[in-house]
This record gives structure tokens, C-alpha cells and sequence, in this order.
């Protein structure tokens, strides 16, 4: 019986996922590898801002059988919805990395893109968006309170001043 409704659980995550999963057309790389160019002072150390918000901590804030639940894994770990084969050095303990918001980064990490917003976003970069954040805060949450975009928006905000302005 157990196993029935883990593969139930799974068919339904797979189902309500589809369409970003089957949307999917780069590879992650994880939080690690973002960190290496996004933690640097002159940069605006964006990883280790990240490291502070309840993003970071988002996997860890789930307990027990909600761990293994497709729909709190869904907003509550990259991992939970990257495509089989393409995850790189993302795990589950990140939490909502910089990949969920920014997109996948294997195609768009090089330096070389990375320089050019243009060649960024051509290249799988997502400019986070109001729509974007409420995939997931939302009255399918069973904690949503509400979500007011400016204000948390300016709780995970990380600038890079050293970044040409757009």
C-alpha cells in the first residue's frame, strides 16, 4: 500500500510538473558552482546574501514525510523538479538556489556569456519576475499568508554594483 501511494505521489508530481519539466532545455549546476564568480565583494557577494534568506533554508525548514512530498519538495528544493540527468552538483539541502529563480546554468555560466545579459538570457537565464516568485508563494502553500512582491522581493534582493545597468 505504501508503495502505491508513493507512486501515486510521484505520477501527481510528474503531472502538475510537466509542463517545467518538459519545458526544460538546460543542465543545473548548483549553488556551489554559482558561487564561485557570486561571492566576491566587488560583485555584491550574492551567494552569501543568498546563503541568509529563507531560500537558503527553504529544504530544511521541511520535516518528515513532507521531505518526500512532491508538493512541498516542489517549491522547497530545485532538485525536486530539475529534469532526470540534468541536476550538475544541485541537491536537494540547497533549498530554492539561485537555478530555480535564475533558470538552469550550465549554458548560460561560462564567463564569456555571463558578460553579455543578452548572451545570458539567449542562453537560459531567467530575469526573475512577480509571476515567477508566485509559482510557488501562493494559496496552494499551506502556510500563504499573503505575498506582498515589493516587500519580499527587497528580503532576497543581492545587486551586483559591479553589473552594467540595463
Amino acid at each position: 500500500m505504501l508503495v502505491r501511494s508513493l507512486l501515486f505521489a510521484c505520477f501527481l508530481f510528474l503531472l502538475g510538473n510537466f509542463g517545467v519539466i518538459a519545458q526544460q532545455k538546460h543542465d543545473y549546476t548548483g549553488a556551489k558552482k554559482c558561487k564561485v564568480c557570486h561571492n566576491k565583494p566587488n560583485t555584491g557577494a550574492q551567494y552569501a546574501q543568498w546563503e541568509k534568506t529563507p531560500h537558503a533554508k527553504a529544504f530544511e525548514r521541511l520535516k518528515g514525510a513532507e521531505r518526500t512530498n512532491p508538493k512541498c519538495t516542489k517549491c522547497h528544493a530545485t532538485a525536486a523538479v530539475a529534469k532526470a540527468g540534468s541536476l550538475g552538483g544541485l541537491t536537494m539541502e540547497e533549498g530554492v538556489s539561485c537555478e530555480t529563480c535564475h533558470g538552469p546554468g550550465a549554458d548560460y555560466s561560462p564567463i564569456a556569456i555571463m558578460k553579455s545579459r543578452e548572451k545570458s538570457i539567449a542562453n537560459g537565464l531567467i530575469i526573475p519576475d512577480e509571476k515567477l516568485c508566485k509559482t510557488c508563494h501562493n494559496a496552494e502553500s499551506p502556510h500563504y499568508k499573503g505575498f506582498d512582491y515589493k516587500a519580499y522581493l527587497a528580503k532576497v534582493a543581492h545587486p551586483n554594483p559591479a553589473a552594467p545597468k540595463k
